[in-house]
């Protein structure tokens, strides 16, 4: 690449970076986030870690399932939920990925195959959790794509919102009833601040295959990321009669595996000055295993956290009819497979 080229690149990722900063520098200028009246505000922040946010917490007997455990943040959420003594079943897309990020684990992780794209996959994983005969006191829906380059669909459908979205709405809709007998069974959807990039009114359920316009990936990444948050809106809503929750997180900007699909322009952008508004992975974890497991978050259910504390998102992420209509087309589009889902 020549000093012009390194120049355009390095000049366009300084620009990313400064949006990226963009939201935060706003929330600090109006005084700090607006938080949900009644949500415990914790110690913790940006820059805490996973291990620290979980310091002092005994988890033995309790188990998590955590999708996406074989890299990033699925990874650091397996090492220190065992670390804390949790028994975590850990899924990867295929078994031999899954089986080597629980190995070093030991027998406090157990590895199952699950692919998010193939629905059978997804009904087989959910069974084989079952014959563990155990309750799930974790759900932890982590693993996503982001920024695929070119149009994708799977089954007629744009990838990022079967990925991100539908397949983790059918694995939850498999298990409710273990995280339900769970004493205070959790789920916990990783989303993403990059809703704010969801179209404007929302979910866009007359072009769910993509093909409608210029396929843009921010543009389907946002609506998946959207999607995960009135999932967990209306998973709260319907777990109302119970004592499990549900919860969304933003974990941060973090450079791992998601960002494979980036142009190489991106790519430089974090090795060049990704340390200026980049979280470490052990940051980008804090939020998911903090959620999952602080006991003064037992009673809080259909929030949104960052840096380990509760925010009022922004855009249609509180839309709540919004969110019934999500969780009624998602039935439709996973019907042949879902099952029960009376939570109650």
């Amino acid at each position: 690449m020549n000093r012009r080229k390194v120049l355009i690149v390095t000049g366009a990722a300084a620009a990313a970076g400064v949006a990226a900063l963009v939201a935060e520098r706003a929330v600090r200028d109006r005084g700090g986030p607006d938080r949900p009246a009644g949500v415990p505000v914790g110690p913790f922040g940006a820059d805490s870690t996973a291990e620290e946010v979980t310091a002092g917490l005994d988890l033995s007997g309790k188990v998590a399932l955590v999708t996406g455990v074989n890299s990033g943040l699925g990874a650091e959420t397996l090492r220190v939920l065992t670390l804390r003594g949790a028994h975590v079943l850990g899924t990867a897309r295929t078994l031999e990925k899954a089986t080597a990020a629980c190995a070093a684990a030991g027998d406090r992780a157990t590895p199952f195959a699950l692919e998010l794209t193939d629905f059978d996959s997804v009904v087989a994983c959910a069974a084989a959790v079952r014959r563990e005969g155990v309750v799930l006191d974790m759900l932890v829906c982590n693993a996503g794509i982001m920024a695929l380059p070119q149009l994708e669909q799977v089954n007629g459908l744009e990838k990022h919102f079967v990925t991100n979205h539908l397949g983790h709405f059918l694995l939850v809709n498999r298990l409710l009833d273990r995280v339900v007998a769970a004493p205070q069974g959790r789920v916990v959807v990783v989303s993403s601040r990059g809703y704010l990039w969801a179209p404007p009114g929302g979910i866009e359920f007359d072009n769910l295959s993509g093909e409608r316009g210029e396929y843009d990936p921010n543009r389907a990444y946002g609506q998946s990321k959207l999607a995960n948050g009135l999932f967990s809106l209306e998973l709260a809503r319907r777990l109302g009669r119970t004592r499990a929750t549900s919860n969304s997180v933003h974990p941060g900007i973090i450079r791992t595996n998601l960002g494979r699909h980036f142009p190489r322009w991106k790519k430089l952008l974090s090795e060049v000055i990704g340390w200026s508004f980049m979280k470490s992975i052990p940051a980008g974890a804090a939020t998911q295993c903090y959620v999952a497991t602080n006991p003064r978050l037992a009673g809080v259910s259909g929030r949104y956290f960052i840096n380990c504390n509760p925010e009022i998102p922004g855009g249609r992420m509180e839309d709540a009819a919004l969110a019934a209509k999500l969780w009624a087309v998602s039935e439709e589009l996973t019907r042949p497979w879902l099952g029960s889902v009376d939570a109650s």
